[in-house]
């Protein structure tokens, strides 16, 4: 018997239980469909996450004071100006191209009849830079000048537009609000960032880091210079970002006295590291919901073989008078398997279809993930329901091969 002749009988076979056939690969369908849907989904995490860390600026770390863990050093001195300085100078730190800074000051909000509470931060001009983040056209950032003035000048996110005028994209440049019961004029709004597990970012009001340090706060220290509360440093490169996070320890020490370790009283975020961190716990979370999906593989493929168990056991006369006109064992072997196959393969493509549905589905409902069906997640989950019906119809075909034809057309 050729092997033409083989995949026609197999299929026929199919074609006369089509009920049967299909409720068998509902398994592999719903199968194939979680492991697309579930793995396209995590990366769509993965993504989203590297896009906030993105968003954050260009090789950047965060430096701010932390109490130290060593109990023979209590006190923590506060991060300074004169200090942010040292680092911007190459002689200190030749790995830092630039360094912004950020104090806040906890302060309430009035535009009119509305009020809000928040965390005011007082930035350095190149802030916008250090961190990526622009305002909307028509508006300005705080300059050089603003700070040399210590100018009441505020620059706004959006969400507190939103808050204080009911609309985000109201435009208030121009209008005076008050910050702590002093009058700033509003200069600029900040383009609108989406709001991710950083927070909401546009939830913020700038103003000149001197007017914070001396009109909204008293922040002077010990070393003549104001406390600075986070330090935005920006590395030469993105290979470059370990030796400035050592030059940043190293300086610190020094400038800290610290004596042992754990009496370090700064941390130093790396942005890269932490983003390699994050990405090495959703890719093994991708990794872990793959699996799961895949649980209802081998459901799926239990079901095949049983199917195939019961098929065998119905045809058994029919597998007796095949052989006894001439059938191979190898013959019977094939025939069951590619019936075995075919459900398998025609339950991965629908399941490939389902899906790319639920990608489809999950990207209109959080637009922000980005979430796409990429090529070895379809070709995987073929592969896979393949094998799967290969190994779980290599029983079932394996024993109608060995049946004997005397028994088998005596069967009832």
């Amino acid at each position: 018997m050729n092997f033409s002749e083989t995949i026609r009988i197999s299929l026929d076979a199919l074609l006369v239980n089509r009920l049967r056939a299909v409720l068998t690969t509902l398994g592999i369908i719903i199968g194939v469909g979680a492991v697309i849907g579930l793995v396209s989904l995590g990366r769509g995490v993965e993504n989203y996450i590297a896009s906030q860390f993105q968003a954050l600026g260009s090789n950047v770390l965060f430096v701010f004071s932390s109490p130290p863990s060593s109990g023979t050093r209590t006190t923590i001195q506060s991060l300074t100006t004169l200090e942010a300085a040292d680092l911007s100078n190459p002689a200190f730190a030749p790995s830092i191209r630039q360094v912004a800074l950020e104090t806040q000051v906890f302060g309430t909000v009035i535009a009119g009849s509305e009020r809000i509470n928040l965390a005011i931060s007082g930035i350095s001009p190149n802030y916008q830079d250090v961190r990526n983040w622009l305002p909307r056209a028509g508006g300005a950032f705080i300059s050089q000048s603003d700070v040399d003035n210590a100018a009441r000048v505020a620059v706004l996110g959006t969400t507190v537009v939103e808050k204080l005028y009911g609309d985000k994209a109201f435009d208030p440049v121009g209008r005076t609000i008050r910050l702590n019961e002093r009058v700033f004029t509003v200069i600029g709004v900040m383009e609108e960032r989406s709001s991710g597990f950083l927070g909401d970012e546009n939830n913020v009001v700038f103003v000149p880091i001197s007017t914070a340090q001396t009109r909204l706060s008293q922040a002077r220290t010990k070393d003549g210079g104001y406390r600075v509360d986070v330090l935005h440093v920006q590395a030469i490169s993105k290979d470059a970002m370990k030796q400035t996070t050592r030059e940043i320890e190293d300086y610190l020490t020094r400038a800290h006295d610290i004596q042992f370790q754990g009496e370090q009283d700064f941390s130093i975020i790396n942005q890269a590291d932490l983003l390699t961190s994050l990405s090495r716990i959703t890719g093994v979370l991708t990794a872990f919901l793959g699996m799961i999906a895949g649980i209802s593989l081998l459901v799926g493929g239990i079901g095949i073989m049983n199917i195939m168990l019961v098929s065998v056991t119905e045809r058994t006369r029919e597998i007796g008078l095949r052989k006894a006109v001439g059938a191979r064992g190898r013959d019977i072997l094939m025939q069951f398997l590619i019936e075995s196959l075919v459900l398998s393969v025609m339950g991965g493509l629908i399941g490939v279809g389902l899906g790319w549905s639920v990608t489809l589905v999950a990207g209109a409902l959080l637009p922000d993930l980005k979430i796409g069906v990429s090529a070895d997640s379809i070709v995987l989950a073929t592969v896979v329901s393949s094998f799967v019906g290969i190994f779980f119809g290599l029983y079932p075909a394996s024993r109608a091969a060995r049946m004997r034809p005397i028994d088998a057309l005596r069967f009832e």
